[in-house]
């Protein structure tokens, strides 16, 4: 097959035997376009360079991250083009542990030994399924959810063998959109069509979006009652126990996940995340020491896994392992955005526990640090506030407070805001921080708006982007700058950047708050720019 001889291989294998075995076996399948990766981060810096057809991955990589983990990464991170076939390589004694917790799937399993004809059969098969896809595909990357509906219409009627795998993405693409009741009825179609879990887990999701929280654990329940190793549905369950304020019913979801899925270092850090809300301390640290060692090896290590560790050793009293921490984030950590808070903050807390004089400093470096755009977590300010505010800079713990304020996403995150002062018996100036980042929220998106009306649309964009950089996890500071940027291309002409921006900025809006009624009106009106513009290909013409 000639396509074949374009086909752009990486074979990520740690041991040499192995890696030329199975390039010989893609040379006789005609793909000699082959590079090696030898561990997972080797692979990552790789992918993120080059776009590759085909990996080719063992699952069993040694030291460092296995093959899910760095699927995983993959995927979280979006490092790869939706086409990119990720083929994992496994023994068949990891085959039932692998295939029963990956909640990620790969395009296809190999399970070793296996020939070249059987690894050219899977590759030809996976390049079947993508060009029947290549579409839908194009029009999700470029952010055209809509048409990318309508393409999967037509994928249904043109690939009938697909038809399942086309509805599937179609209801994802309606919740992409917000559209929460096309989505439930298709996902009821689809359990009616065939009942399959991941139908009934999508049907869940949709009623989680709509606020339907008990209708959707009840399906959740069932689904994990049913199959104990479905991961997504233990991660959808434990997500609606939180939602409805039941914690330590999501603490022992996660629990049980974990037990069955030990590696996938999101859910792990939620984990510990619950058990120090719900006061299980001894849990958190356990699961913290987890994340750090597998977060070690990842590309995209986080060093606020290392202030949950110190938060939790400190809690406990041991200061000195809190203390070894620390220097093992400033050796490991080096050059990330957020090592400088994270390091101040964890120090801030050894030394408000040991009554070391060097608190208020560290207390004041951490604050200057969390200042700086540095995607620093929610949880990790409210805890800085917090501990100004345990130590009389009351000054700092409000400048905190009122900065996650504006930037909260929704009542309830607010709420928690509020609970730093309310819980220091200080519910009066909490009560006056939520009023005053109301009204700084509502002056700026006035500003922005008269700034339009005076036909300065691209001040009115440079305003409201800037907001929405200091707010990104606000919907409506979001939601505005997007429609600020599609009000300047409606006006000004189509400009490439701010065209990206705003597809970016709708691409926030619709993560942060999917059910939104904003959005579809603001959806509809980039797609309707792009159409003015000529750049959206019209396909409901194709019969």
């Amino acid at each position: 097959m000639s396509e074949l001889s374009d086909i752009r291989a990486l074979l990520v294998e740690p041991h040499q035997g192995m890696r030329v075995s199975l390039h010989n076996m893609l040379n006789l399948c005609g793909i000699t376009k082959i590079e090696h990766a030898l561990t997972a981060g080797t692979a990552v810096r790789s992918i993120q360079n080059k776009v590759y057809d085909l990996i080719l991955c063992e699952y069993d990589l040694g030291v460092g991250q296995d093959g899910q983990q760095l699927l995983e990464d993959m995927r979280h991170h979006k490092l790869a083009p939706l086409s990119t076939i990720f083929i994992m390589v496994t023994a068949e004694r990891s085959y039932a542990k692998v295939v029963s917790a990956a909640e990620l799937a790969p395009s296809d399993y190999l399970l070793k030994p296996f020939t070249a004809d059987t690894l050219l059969e899977r590759v030809i098969r996976a390049l079947e399924k993508r060009r029947a896809f290549v579409d839908v595909h194009a029009l999700m990357e470029e952010g055209n959810p809509t048409e990318a509906i309508v393409a999967c219409h037509h994928g249904e009627r043109d690939y009938p063998k697909y038809a399942v795998d086309f509805m599937r993405l179609r209801a994802e693409l309606h919740v992409v959109l917000g559209e929460a009741v096309e989505a439930e009825a298709l996902y009821t179609q689809l359990f009616e069509l065939k009942a399959v879990a991941w139908a009934r887990l999508g049907l869940a999701k949709t009623l989680y979006m709509q606020g339907k929280y008990q209708e959707a654990e009840i399906i959740l329940k069932n689904l994990v009652a049913e199959n104990n190793k479905y991961m997504d549905a233990y991660d959808w369950l434990a997500k609606t126990h939180e939602m409805i304020g039941q914690l330590p019913e999501a603490k022992e979801v996660l629990d049980t996940a974990v037990s069955v899925s030990p590696h996938a270092v999101r859910r792990l850090r939620n984990l510990g995340r619950i058990a120090m809300e719900t006061g299980d301390i001894e849990t958190a640290e356990n699961v913290f020491k987890k994340v750090v060692s597998k977060a070690k090896f990842s590309e995209f290590r986080d060093p606020e896994d290392h202030l949950n560790l110190v938060g939790a050793l400190v809690k406990k009293g041991d200061t000195d392992q809190a203390k070894s921490v620390i220097r093992d984030m400033e050796k490991n950590m080096v050059g990330l955005k957020k090592t400088a808070a994270c390091r101040a903050i964890s120090a801030a807390m050894v030394h408000a526990k040991t009554g070391d004089k060097r608190l208020t400093e560290e207390l004041d470096n951490a604050v200057v640090a969390s200042r700086e755009d540095i995607g620093l977590s929610t949880n990790a300010k409210l805890g800085l506030a917090k501990s100004c505010l345990e130590n009389n800079q009351e000054s700092q713990a409000s400048e905190i407070v009122l900065d996650v304020m504006k930037n909260a996403s929704n009542q309830r995150m607010m709420a928690r805001a509020m609970g730093v002062f309310e819980s220091a018996g200080k519910g009066h100036l909490a009560k006056e921080l939520a009023q005053r980042s109301q009204k700084e929220v509502m002056d700026l998106v006035a500003l922005g708006v008269q700034k339009a009306k005076q036909g300065d649309f691209r001040g009115s964009v440079e305003l409201m982007t800037a907001a929405a950089k200091k707010s990104p996890d606000n919907p409506q500071v979001v939601l505005n700058a997007a429609l600020a940027a599609l009000k300047c291309l409606e006006n000004m002409g189509w400009d490439s950047t701010i065209g990206e921006q705003a597809r970016e900025l709708i691409e926030a809006g619709r993560r942060l708050d999917p059910m939104n009624p904003r959005l579809k009106a603001i959806r509809g009106l980039y797609d309707e720019l792009q159409k003015k513009y000529g750049l959206a290909v019209n396909r409901t013409a194709k019969t």
